[in-house]
């Protein structure tokens, strides 16, 4: 979307588009939702809470869509192959982890284009986070 301000043409960031932190909240917040039923999924949070994750992915993902910066300077470089190290992401944990983002991206009732940037973005993330064959 184009908005003229000052004479000037600017485009609004993705994140601006679909609705600002709001809608990133409510995009994290129903897929943790799933994750805390999911006990696959749920075992690779050790904080009994899952409230920071979600801060953690929220800010994370309004920082790379062209929101706040607030991810980066609190964390520095998201690092993300490296910070799931710890984790085995096999593949029954990449189609879990799609299945609760999908719910969540179509409860965002997005336009048809920007539900698809944003599917695409976090399928290739989902498979980029795999680190054990199976």
């Amino acid at each position: 979307m184009n908005e003229i301000r000052r004479g000037t043409l600017q485009e609004q960031t993705f994140y601006e588009q679909v609705g600002g932190e709001e809608t990133f909240r409510r995009l994290v917040h129903r897929f943790y939702e799933g994750v805390a039923g999911d006990p696959e999924l749920r075992a690779m949070y050790p904080e009994e809470d899952l409230g920071p994750a979600e801060e953690r992915l929220r800010l994370f993902l309004m920082q790379y869509w062209g929101g706040p910066t607030t991810y980066g300077e609190r964390r520095g470089h998201p690092r993300l192959r490296m910070r799931h190290v710890p984790f085995t992401v096999d593949r029954a944990a990449h189609d879990a982890w799609l299945r609760h983002m999908r719910t969540a991206v179509d409860e965002l009732g997005l336009s048809e284009e920007h539900e698809r940037t944003l599917w695409n973005y976090l399928t290739y993330a989902a498979a980029s986070m795999v680190n054990t064959p199976g």
